[in-house]
């Protein structure tokens, strides 16, 4: 009988997300075909505490108190280093800081483990709003006015800052921290009244923040699209879809809060031409980023402008938002729900990561480290 993969299954994190990533992790360890798999639960506290087996599944549950108890009980919550999991591949679920950004890809490279995702450059770049816009630039993709600024300098010259602000982009604007995720710390400015708190708020997360101008103008919301992108060296594309948020944009509580109204359509209703401009763009600014494994890609499509009296009408634009590496997974996410609309069920969506991990792993056994 050939044997079971191991796979380790690591959550939770030090992150403003850890609670996403329970989810996401609660949902592949239901869906896991544990016939092919021996699966490892293995989570990191928001303290920073490694947990496995019984006390990782006690904090899946929301339950610190029973991990704490696990562990007095003899349970085994501490991890010297990956390499002595005996996993052969690792499936890191962690959103945001030190999971999402290059930090934890960093420590699997070190112990030569194979694992899902997007590896320390790919991940560090599509954390970093600021870095992935300098990417996409490059690139020569389409994106909104945009600037950057940083912590010390909004600390000690914000009338400075403002006055560049305001001289750069136009009312409305977004204000975010530029490494966080799940729309953590950012806020939409629509009067200069609202800019000093929403740069507070963005700088409480990061030392960088990113100021982007909305599209569409006042009172007129774009929509706000999206595609998740498979694979390592030839990524595919998923459909498109759509969110329509039951807010004015869709921030944390739009993702996550269960009152959240915010509806999904898939596949969105776009144009042919539109839905592939989209997915070659989001296929580009995946390799743009060096990812593999997974990605979802954001899109901003500007309100169409209808014809009037003396004015033809204007065709939409297509802006590239970000990337995501480490998309919420839940099956109800936006990530598993686009590849199910592809033809992709959730399970086989798992099986097709993990084989990635390990055929991206052994593609890096050609590389010499040393030399000759």
């Amino acid at each position: 009988m050939k044997k079971k993969l191991r796979i380790g299954i690591l959550f939770g994190g030090r992150s403003g997300e850890h609670e996403v990533s329970l989810r996401s992790a609660a949902s592949i360890l239901k869906a896991i075909d544990r016939k092919k798999y021996d699966v490892l639960p293995i989570a990191i506290t928001k303290s920073g505490h490694w947990l496995r087996d019984e006390a990782a599944v006690a904090l899946l549950s929301g339950d610190p108190l029973t991990a704490s108890l696990s562990i007095a009980a003899g349970a085994e919550p501490e991890l010297t280093t990956p390499s002595s999991l005996g996993v052969d591949v690792i499936f890191p679920v962690l959103h945001g800081t030190f999971g999402e950004d290059g930090t934890i890809q960093g420590l699997f490279e070190l112990a030569d483990i194979a694992y899902v995702g997007a590896g320390v450059l790919g991940s560090a770049a599509g954390m970093d709003k600021a870095i992935m816009k300098q990417l996409f630039q490059a690139s020569g993709f389409p994106q909104t006015p945009h600037l950057n600024l940083l912590r010390t300098t909004w600390q000690t010259s914000p009338a400075r800052c403002i006055k560049q602000i305001e001289a750069s982009l136009q009312y409305p604007i977004f204000v975010k921290p530029a490494n966080a995720g799940s729309s953590v710390g950012i806020s939409k400015v629509k009067t200069r009244a609202q800019l000093t708190p929403a740069l507070n708020l963005a700088a409480q997360y990061d030392r960088k923040l990113v100021i982007e101008q909305g599209v569409g103008g006042p009172g007129a919301k774009p929509r706000e699209l999206e595609v998740a992108v498979l694979g390592n060296d030839s990524p595919i594309a998923s459909v498109v879809g759509e969110i329509v948020p039951d807010r004015e944009f869709y921030d944390y509580e739009s993702k996550y809060s269960s009152t959240s109204a915010s509806d999904p359509i898939i596949p969105a209703k776009i144009t042919a031409a539109q839905s592939k401009q989209i997915r070659t763009m989001a296929i580009a600014a995946f390799q743009a980023c060096n990812c593999s494994g997974l990605a979802r890609v954001d899109f901003l499509l500007e309100p169409t402008i209808k014809a009037t009296k003396g004015k033809p009408a204007v065709a939409p634009r297509i802006y590239l938002n970000e990337i995501n590496t480490m998309p919420g997974f839940t099956s109800i996410s936006m990530y598993p729900k686009l590849w199910q609309a592809t033809d992709l069920p959730y399970k086989e969506l798992i099986d097709r990561l993990i084989q990635l991990a390990i055929e991206r792993h052994q593609e890096k056994q050609a590389t010499s480290f040393t030399k000759a």
